[in-house]
Formats: structure tokens, sequence, C-alpha cells
């Protein structure tokens, strides 16, 4: 069983999600973990700094990357070759570099709103124009809207910029819309760049399909963004990956400048080595404790907030919560945290769709759900 920090040690840490807000807020917004650092990741960094291995990452090593393929092929049937995966510094990069090559400035991006907000500004620092295509919504679940893509590549958009598992609704989606996807990009002559750096923490009992794994028409035309960082909790050190697993596309990877892969952190890629090799175990502890965690969210909503609901994923550990019927406005995060001391990620950050909702962050203790719960439901009584 994977067991969070206690609080006055998480409140001790430096990194974003400790130091943004006063101590009388509750932290349940950016994407980073509660629990320990996995042991063997923790004894391998250790190793490294005891040996002063502190210099610049050897690139052309394929530990991580194997590492990587071997996970991969135990949880996805699907084992890119590592000679085809570069690295860079983190999943964003990877992103803006591929678009900068897959796009000519001025092109649409499609994203499928609602999605992760930092998509919006990388498209743009990429050169590119964003064109959504929310997401189609029955009130129970989320899939992409395959004819909209479609019609926005029929319209001259370029490039699908997927989100795979989706953030943050944790959707996984399934192989036959993959594949679906797959032939409506390839007969626009388009390309697709997927973020899956979520995958692994796809749920026990849901089944995760990596977008280039699906045919050779994906194979042909897709990028996929891969890192431990989520997965791991290894965000700060700096290791993503490029995945391609066809050759027109090894051979366009060729062209991304040598210096986005010499950036790479050295702890970053011994960490997404250990974490890939290693770590399952641990992983898959954690992963229960999160489906837990959104067992209890659901039940304490029920129990004391029932005008909140909870949009229930397949992966990660973000929640998406509907809290349109508190009447907090558009923004509901805005008003958690100035009067309930939650600090959530605002909905309409990530886009059409996201007004009255928040993420909220279940990394962390069941004692975290609870009081979360509680301070939401004292200031809907206020």
């Amino acid at each position: 069983m994977t067991t969070a920090d206690q609080m006055p040690s998480l409140r001790r840490r430096t990194s974003t999600k400790w130091r943004s807000y006063p101590e009388d807020v509750l932290p349940m917004f950016i994407a980073e973990m509660d629990f320990p650092t996995p042991p063997a990741v923790k004894a391998a960094l250790e190793a490294a700094i005891e040996n002063n291995d502190t210099g610049y990452a050897a690139t052309a090593d394929r530990g991580a990357a194997t590492a990587y393929a071997d996970f991969a092929a135990q949880r996805w049937g699907w084992r890119p070759d590592p000679a085809r995966i570069t690295y860079t510094t983190d999943v964003t990069v990877v992103i803006v570099e591929s678009l900068r090559r897959l796009i000519e400035p001025g092109d649409g991006v499609i994203l499928t709103p609602p999605v992760y907000a930092p998509f919006y500004h990388l498209v743009a620092e990429a050169g590119g124009r964003v064109v959504e295509v929310p997401l189609q919504d029955d009130g129970v679940s989320y899939r992409l809207d395959l004819p909209g893509i479609d019609a926005a590549l029929t319209a001259g958009a370029r490039t699908v910029l997927l989100c795979n598992p989706h953030n943050p609704l944790g959707l996984v989606h399934p192989r036959e819309e993959l594949t679906q996807l797959a032939d409506i990009v390839e007969r626009h002559g388009a390309s697709v760049a997927s973020d899956e750096i979520h995958a692994p923490l796809t749920h026990h009992g849901a089944t995760f399909t990596p977008y280039l794994s699906v045919s050779d028409t994906a194979r042909r035309h897709g990028v996929a963004a891969a890192s431990g960082s989520k997965a791991f909790n290894l965000a700060g050190l700096k290791a993503a990956m490029f995945v391609v697993d066809s050759e027109p596309m090894a051979r366009w990877l060729q062209a991304v400048p040598d210096a986005v892969s010499y950036r790479t952190g050295i702890m970053g890629l011994l960490a997404t080595q250990e974490g890939f090799r290693h770590c399952t175990d641990w992983l898959d502890a954690t992963i229960e404790v999160i489906q837990q965690n959104m067992e209890l969210l659901e039940r304490q909503l029920a129990e004391k907030l029932p005008a909140v609901r909870v949009r229930r994923g397949s992966a990660t550990y973000l929640a998406w919560l509907d809290m349109r019927a508190l009447g907090w406005g558009d923004d509901p995060a805005e008003y958690a945290v100035a009067h309930a001391k939650v600090a959530l990620s605002s909905g309409p950050t990530f886009g059409t769709g996201g007004q009255g909702f928040a993420r909220m962050n279940l990394a962390c203790s069941p004692d975290t759900v609870v009081e979360a719960v509680d301070r939401l439901r004292a200031a809907a009584s206020a």
C-alpha cells in the first residue's frame, strides 16, 4: 500500500504545489503526488549523488528508452524500438518541438477540450493556431468528436494534438476510436501528436491503447510524448521522450536539433529508467490508492455535498468535478480557494466545456480528500 507523506513533511517541500498558497490552503491543483518517491528511484538517485554523478546526460544511452519500451510491451502489448526514441526535458517540449516540424506558421492544430490547459499556449509557442473540436458529452461520458475532427481537417487544420489518456477527464480513448482517428488523419495527409504522459496511471480494469499501436497508418504520421514524471512523480527531474514507430517518422525525428536532447536531466533519465524497470509494483499499489480515493471522494460528496458530481474517468489521479449546481460561477475553483481554502485547478482554463467545473488532485491521503470535501461543504453552507 502506498501511503502519502504526513502534512508536516509535505509542508517542508519546496515544489510549486507547496509554495503557491499560504499554509491555510489545501493544495489540490497541480499534478504532483503527495506520495514518497518510489524506493528504487530514491536509491538510484542517492547512489548517483554519492558518486558525484551530476554531469550532462548521456543521451545516446538507451537505458531509459529500453525500460520504457519493455514497460509498454508488458502493459500494453506494444514495444516501440528504443533506437527510435529521443530524449528531452519534458512532455511540453516534445509537443512544441513536434508541432514546429508538423505544421507551418499559422496552421490549425486541433484540440479536444476540455483538455490540458497548457496545450493552448504550446500551440501558440509552436506558431500554430488553435482549432477547438470539443469532446462529445452526453452528460454521462465523453468521447472524441470524429466527424468534427474530420470537418476541421477538411477546413485546413494540419495536426491533431491528442491527449491520451485525456487530462482532466481521465478518459481512456477506445482502440476503435483511435483507429478511426488515424484513418481520418491519414486521408487528409495530416498528423497526430499524442500526449501519453498519464498512460502508466491507467486504472486497474481499464485498457490503455497507445496511439502508435493501433495501425501502420497511425505509425506513419504519429509521434507520442512519453515520460515517467506523472507515474513516479519525477516532474522536477526533467526527462521525457519523443516516441515514433515507423521509418518515415524516425527520419522526421532526426530533424530535431541535438540541443533539444542535450537539455535532458541526467537524474531524470536515471529516475525514468529505474521507475519503468523496477517500480511497477509500487505503481500498481499507487493506482490502487488513487482508485480508493476516487471512490472515497464520490461517497463523501454524495453524503455531504451532493450538488457536486464527479465525472469519473479510468486513468490519472485527477478528478473532474461538475460544480455548476453550487452557483459558484464559471470558475468555481476561484470561489473554492477564497472561501473554502481548497486550491483546485480552474475549469475554464481547460477550454470549451470547462465552465462551472474544477479539477481535483487525488494523489494524496484519504484524510486530505475528506478534509477537502468538509471545507467545500462549509463554504457552500455559509
